[in-house]
């Protein structure tokens, strides 16, 4: 059975007045929900609350969820849609991507020990990480949104279109540019270290 089959099966059962089938569902997905808001407000605890707000807002309107996409899918745009809100209802300036993040850079470090032999690999590999999310923070909302979507969460163009509500073709131009502007920008300052 796929992933995207046995999410359906949760679904159909939360339909039918289970409620533990959608436990289940929070189980499997809430730090990728988490880890989406997180692409949205700095504040770790403002990114718990954008991901309680979405599986709420999920768990509303499962009723009226048919399964012509997969559920990550759905999710994934309502939990983007709370986080657009809520920014856009909040009274700070929110960064998109944030750097300096502390829980980044744990998550990043632990890996950096086992993957990486001496400190001036690790040195490298943070100024080309920096560089890459000052690339990232240049670009609009719909090119970023796209292109995170598509290298970081890995979904197909179709699924894409879904969440960003357009056609696939517009999906690709999108991926397309925003490559064409991080390579320019990795190239244009690649040799700046800081």
């Amino acid at each position: 059975m796929s992933e995207q089959d046995a999410d359906l099966q949760l679904v159909r059962l939360v339909q039918q007045g289970k409620k533990q089938a959608f436990d289940l569902l929070v189980k499997k997905y809430q730090y990728k929900v988490i880890g989406i808001a997180q692409r949205y407000v700095s504040n770790p605890d403002d990114a718990q609350d954008i991901a309680q707000e979405a599986f709420i807002k999920t768990y509303r309107a499962l009723a009226d969820f048919r399964g012509e996409s997969a559920f990550y899918t759905w999710l994934y745009r309502i939990t983007v849609n709370t986080a657009m809100n809520y920014v856009s209802s909040s009274a700070n300036k929110i960064r998109a991507v944030d750097v300096d993040t502390p829980e980044i850079e744990s998550y990043d470090g632990s890996e950096r020990l086992h993957d990486i032999d001496n400190p001036e690999s690790i040195m490298v590999g943070e100024d080309a990480r920096k560089l890459i999310m000052k690339a990232l923070e240049s670009l609009s909302e719909d090119l970023r949104q796209a292109i995170c979507l598509r290298e970081i969460d890995e979904m197909s163009y179709e699924d894409i279109a879904v969440v960003m509500n357009c056609p696939v073709g517009t999906v690709r131009s999108r991926i397309f540019r925003a490559r064409e502007i991080i390579d320019k920008y990795l190239s244009d300052n690649s040799g700046m270290r800081k």
